[in-house]
């Protein structure tokens, strides 16, 4: 076997108590390797679990939204201006609002 990336063994004693909450915040955050919930805790000093199981529908449905922009850009008469002016502001609009939501994505932890 090759030589381990991490060779020093740390070792502590809990009580039983201790060892329940640990286990309950391991749990909170999804994670069952003990050794990798200590190292990052005890590193950080706190942790983050984010639900962001919504943000990838989200994203689908702006991209639909697009599209179907750009279906409607293609039928309107590029003629006929104040639809023209409508649709650059629909598109102006879902850029804000993907400026918006990688704002937010940017600034999780």
């Amino acid at each position: 076997m090759g030589e381990r990336s991490r060779p020093i063994q740390m070792k502590f004693y809990v009580t039983e108590q201790e060892r329940d909450v640990i286990h309950q915040r391991m749990a909170l955050i999804g994670t069952t390797n003990l050794g990798d919930f200590m190292r990052k805790i005890s590193q950080d000093g706190f942790l983050y679990r984010v639900n962001i199981e919504g943000v990838p529908e989200i994203c689908r449905q702006i991209e639909s939204i697009g599209q179907n922009i750009n279906q409607i850009a293609k039928r309107v008469n590029s003629t006929n201006t104040a639809y023209a002016e409508d649709i650059r502001q629909i598109r102006k609009d879902q850029e804000e609002i993907w400026q918006l939501l990688k704002s937010i994505l940017s600034k999780l932890p």
